[in-house]
Order: structure tokens, then C-alpha cells, then sequence
């Protein structure tokens, strides 16, 4: 618009859109029935998106339910949600298949993932094994939650951190993958983790 001397005002600049929050990828992974899909379910503020299938007879002589008599089904692909920790960073994350014979998908869900979350049942610690050694072998920083079943967790973190021979870097949380608060509590504790790996790498 012109002004009362004839001059042309500037126009006023729009304000400007909020940044989008950094998205990063994250894996929850460990052994057959340790609580991927009841943790992501929990913490997830969408509807989490499951590919679980009954379990059947067929099925008896391949999957291991020693301790976990009463699983009825199992995650065939994947299980997928997703959390804003603040304003600023959204996870998504990946539930991983925990029987050996869909081991083979985990390359490709960990394609791109920042970081993980290895599920431990203590009643079954073996089953987590596998889990630990891939991401230690790739790189992968990840953090150990220690899922009580029935919220009983009969052994410290420590201990655990020492039967599953564990660097002091890796951390240990004792948690209940049924409560949100205690799964995004680990959820935390791995980005703390990744923050600090970075500024340390920066550092160096």
C-alpha cells in the first residue's frame, strides 16, 4: 500500500512455520515372547500396527515356549508405533519377530535405525543372546530393558549387567513393558545414550 508520500511499504514477512521434530528409527528387539509387541503397544500414541499370528500346532516343534506356556500368538514381520519425546524428536519404532525363522527380516528393519532396545525376560536371559550380538556386531548403540513379568524383578540390574556380559556404556533398566511410563523411561534412557555418543564422537 502506498503512503501518504507516495512510498511503497515493504511487505510484512509471514511468520515463519515451526520446525518439523527430527525423526529417528528405533528397534525393539530380543527373544521369542519377551514383551517387543506389549512394549510398543504401550508406549505408542497411534494405533500400533501389529502382524501377529495365532500360534498352532504346526508350529510346536520349531518355536521354543519353555517358560512362556501360556503365548497364544507371536509377531510374524513387525510391530510399529510411534512417540513424540517432546517437541522436538519423534521415535518410530520397529518391534522386531523374536523366532529364530524370521530372523533374516531384522537386516532390513535395522536399515537406517538410529538405535535399539533389547528386551530381556530374566526367566529365559538365552533368548536375548542373539539380539545383543547383532547390534553389537553392526554398530548399533542399543540399551537392555529388563522386562518384569508379573512387575517382579527378582535380580538387580547389575547382576544382570554382568550375566550377560555387558560394557559399562550399555545401559541396564529394569522395566514393565505393560506400563507407558516404564517404556518410554527406556525409550529415554536410549536417546540419552545416543546424545551422548554423538557429543562424545564431536568431541574426539
Amino acid at each position: 500500500m502506498a503512503g501518504s508520500d507516495g512510498a511503497v511499504e515493504a511487505p510484512t514477512a509471514p511468520a515463519s512455520a515451526p520446525a518439523a521434530p527430527e525423526a529417528v528409527k528405533i528397534l525393539i528387539a530380543g527373544g521369542f515372547g519377551v514383551g517387543k509387541t506389549t512394549m510398543v503397544g504401550s508406549v505408542s500414541e497411534i494405533a500400533p500396527l501389529r502382524t501377529e499370528e495365532p500360534l498352532t500346532a504346526a508350529g510346536l516343534d520349531v518355536d521354543d515356549l519353555a517358560g512362556i506356556e501360556e503365548k497364544r500368538a507371536t509377531t510374524v514381520a513387525l510391530d510399529f508405533g510411534r512417540i513424540t519425546i517432546g517437541r522436538e524428536l519423534v521415535l518410530y519404532l520397529f518391534g522386531t519377530p523374536g523366532q529364530q525363522r524370521f530372523w533374516f527380516m531384522w537386516n532390513d528393519l535395522a536399515i537406517g535405525a538410529l538405535g535399539a532396545v533389547v528386551l530381556v525376560d530374566v526367566r529365559r536371559p538365552e533368548s536375548s543372546f542373539a539380539a545383543i550380538d547383532f547390534f553389537e556386531r553392526r554398530g548399533i548403540p542399543f540399551v537392555v530393558g529388563v522386562n518384569g513379568f508379573d512387575g517382579r524383578h527378582p535380580y538387580p540390574a547389575e547382576e544382570i549387567r554382568e550375566a550377560l556380559a555387558l560394557p559399562e556404556h550399555v545401559k541396564v533398566l529394569l522395566c514393565d513393558a505393560r506400563e507407558r511410563g516404564s517404556s518410554r523411561d527406556v525409550l529415554i534412557a536410549l536417546v540419552d545414550q545416543l546424545i551422548d555418543a554423538a557429543a562424545g564422537a564431536a568431541a574426539s
